[in-house]
């Protein structure tokens, strides 16, 4: 069974409590580390990694924090796990031949089902869950500000 790493549902998990709670204002990393759970600077690579691909907007100042860049329903669970793992690699690592060249095609081949799988699940449908699933307030009003 396909598994993502805990960076990856990290990385999903701040982006639906951004697209659920920054309503007309960012929303603090510091807020966010501590309903996760979390030291801020454990969650700061992670949301630097989404400003950078375009999937939040960091926002500065005493009242900064981050908001969705764009509306979560053009945002995918696959998008934001491919920025997450590539956060990840390291280049200079040595990889066997066995893994190059056997392993790593076999996986990656499942892999690429189950990217097209999460491709389908939007941020905006797991915020839908979130909602009816009583975690947060039904939201109202536009989802990102421009």
């Amino acid at each position: 069974m396909a598994r993502l790493s805990e960076k990856s549902l990290l990385a999903v998990a701040a982006v639906v409590d951004v697209a659920l709670h920054a309503r007309g204002q960012p929303v603090a990393a510091k807020s966010l580390a501590e309903r996760h759970g979390l030291p801020p600077r454990h969650l700061e690579p992670v949301l630097q990694a989404l400003v950078h691909a375009g999937i939040l907007k960091g926002v500065r100042g005493p009242r900064g924090g981050y908001e969705l860049a764009r509306e979560r329903r053009r945002i995918s669970v696959a998008e934001i796990v491919g920025i997450a793992e590539a956060a990840e690699e390291d280049p200079r690592r040595k990889v066997p031949p066995l893994v190059n060249k056997v392993i790593s095609p076999a996986v990656a081949e499942a892999e690429r089902s189950f990217e097209t799988a999460l491709g389908n699940v939007t941020i905006d449908k797991l915020c839908q869950n979130a909602e009816k699933s009583g975690l947060t307030e039904p939201a109202y009003g536009p989802d990102f500000n421009i």
